[in-house]
């Protein structure tokens, strides 16, 4: 009789579409589960770039402070240039001043030295220091996002576009679990001799003992990086690395739901990954690293639906500070053939690989809005009576999109939202290189100049065109 009931559970196990691979001493992972809709995971080989375990690696999500990642890459690649120097002494501007904790709180007049404040970046996730180091080496926080959307292209990070330099909250800022991985494979091997600041384990500044969020860094377990990150809206991140017999692995897990939840399914992906190095070290064939681990209950849950997120100013792995805005965030579909290696570095590709030129103005207002302007009914604007003469002869470009409908629906929407600064502009969506831009033309170059001024408060970048 019992062997009977065996039976027939175990074929409606079968029916019901359910395949259970235990393995022995493993259990499978709680803290991730089907229902969490932010979670996203990558497993890296960070020397070959095999990717030995992805899940939603593709989908799109909030990074949240391991921005700051790319605000240290860009701060790396203009000390090698000679651009600054690790002794510039930086003036916190108001603007600076004002963010939102994490914090290190210097007041608006006050200096300190680009060390000191990446430092502050790094262990203690600054806010204010990263956009510090923002308008220090761009002369502006909204330049700098330019010019870290331009470096994210460069290094082939396809679906990653950036509005603030700190990670705080930003609908139009996305990124993927993919792409963090491929920019905390760039940093290490572009700038090995600036790579420790990402995994200092604490800074000593003004009489304080700053230690790293990062927890993983002080469990002896080869820990040297990279940054944790959370909002409401993104929920806990972290991109690791770790060495063990001379072999580097790079995980990146978002959505997390608390820190200790995080931390530990980041340590068994980072375990199970250099059981994978360990045995075809042994002579083992393991051909699909993601087939083993899958065999330890990773991965074989049903897909998430698309969330919907609450975007809050936040302490780095902590609570909300700020009231709460409801978004729609939908996370696009992964492509259905998967790359199996991480893009190579921008020398070794070719060519005719390479993004536009012009990228930053190709890109400003960038895709990261898509998602959810794309959900939108595709609908053409209403026809207009005569326009009355243009103004001037300047523009203002607040975007630019690879899908027409995309382009208008943001162009309208910015009209809606600033329609004090744009009642005498013409809207237009100008296609070129495949791209659709979204501009407001006939301008003086005074109320372009304001507008973009305006807009940049509010934190929606735009470029001001000159006439040609």
């Amino acid at each position: 009789m019992n062997a009977l009931f065996r039976r027939r559970f175990l074929a409606a196990l079968v029916l019901g579409g359910i395949v259970l691979t235990p393995t022995i001493g493993v259990a499978p992972p709680e803290a991730q589960s089907s229902d969490n809709a932010r979670y996203a995971a990558i497993v890296v080989d960070a020397a070959s770039g095999e990717v030995l375990f992805s899940r939603f690696a593709d989908a799109r999500r909030y990074p949240a402070s391991i921005t700051k990642v790319m605000t240290l890459y860009l701060t790396f690649e203009a000390l090698e240039s000679g651009k600054v120097k690790l002794d510039d002494n930086l003036t916190v501007s108001p603007r600076a001043a004002s963010q939102p904790p994490s914090k290190l709180g210097l007041a608006a007049g006050q200096t300190i030295s680009l060390d000191d404040a990446m430092r502050a970046t790094a262990v203690r996730s600054a806010n204010d220091m990263a956009v510090v180091i923002a308008e220090h080496i761009g002369g502006s926080e909204g330049r700098f996002t330019q010019m870290m959307t331009e470096k994210a292209r460069e290094l082939g990070m396809e679906h990653t576009r950036f509005t603030t330099a700190n990670g705080l909250p930003d609908t139009r800022q996305a990124t993927t679990a993919r792409d963090l991985s491929i920019l905390s494979r760039a940093v290490m091997r572009d700038y090995p001799q600036y790579y420790r600041y990402l995994g200092l384990h604490d800074w000593f500044y003004k009489g304080r003992d700053y230690r790293n969020t990062n927890g993983l860094l002080a469990t002896g377990r080869g820990y040297d990086g990279i940054k944790t990150g959370f909002t409401n809206a993104s929920g806990y991140n972290l991109a690791a690395s770790s060495v063990r017999d001379g072999k580097r692995i790079i995980t990146i897990v978002m959505g997390g739901r608390s820190t200790k939840s995080r931390n530990d399914h980041v340590a068994e992906l980072m375990d199970t990954g250099f059981e994978v190095q360990r045995r075809r070290g042994q002579g083992e064939r393991i051909q699909v690293a993601q087939a083993f681990f899958e065999q330890r209950g990773y991965g074989i849950s049903a897909d998430p639906s698309p969330p919907v997120a609450y975007a809050s100013l936040s302490d780095e792995d902590g609570e909300g500070v700020g009231s709460s805005t409801e978004v729609a965030y939908v996370a696009g579909p992964p492509p259905r053939n998967l790359p199996t290696e991480v893009t190579p570095p921008p020398s070794a590709r070719r060519a005719e690989n390479r993004p536009p030129e012009n990228l930053t103005a190709a890109l400003n207002g960038g895709s990261a809005a898509a998602p959810a302007a794309a959900a939108r009914a595709t609908r053409n604007p209403p026809a207009r009576a005569a326009a009355p003469a243009p103004a001037g002869r300047w523009t203002v470009q607040v975007g630019a999109f690879r899908e027409e409908a995309v382009a208008r629906d943001w162009l309208n929407d910015v009209s809606r939202r600033f329609r004090t600064q744009f009642s005498s502009a013409q809207r237009d969506v100008q296609t070129a290189n495949g791209w659709y831009r979204s501009r407001f033309t006939g301008m003086t170059q005074q109320s372009a100049e304001a507008a973009c001024e305006a807009l940049s408060e509010r934190r929606v970048t735009c470029m001001v065109i000159r006439p040609s």
